[in-house]
């Protein structure tokens, strides 16, 4: 029951966090937001070119 509880206040102190950097620094938040999605993206690309190769 206590790890749901640390669960809960991580969750919450994360959020807290996101809105707080979202509202200073939207643009900073925009950026790192970016940042994300293109190492999203270079995985998924980077995972599709191994499995070509597999396949070859």
């Amino acid at each position: 029951m206590a790890v749901v509880e640390v669960k809960k206040i991580v969750f919450y102190a994360v959020s807290v966090f996101v809105l707080y950097t979202i509202i200073t620094a939207p643009e900073r938040a925009a950026a790192l937001v970016q940042v994300g999605f293109e190492g999203i993206a270079n995985a998924a690309m980077g995972v599709g070119d191994f499995m070509s190769e597999l396949i070859k």
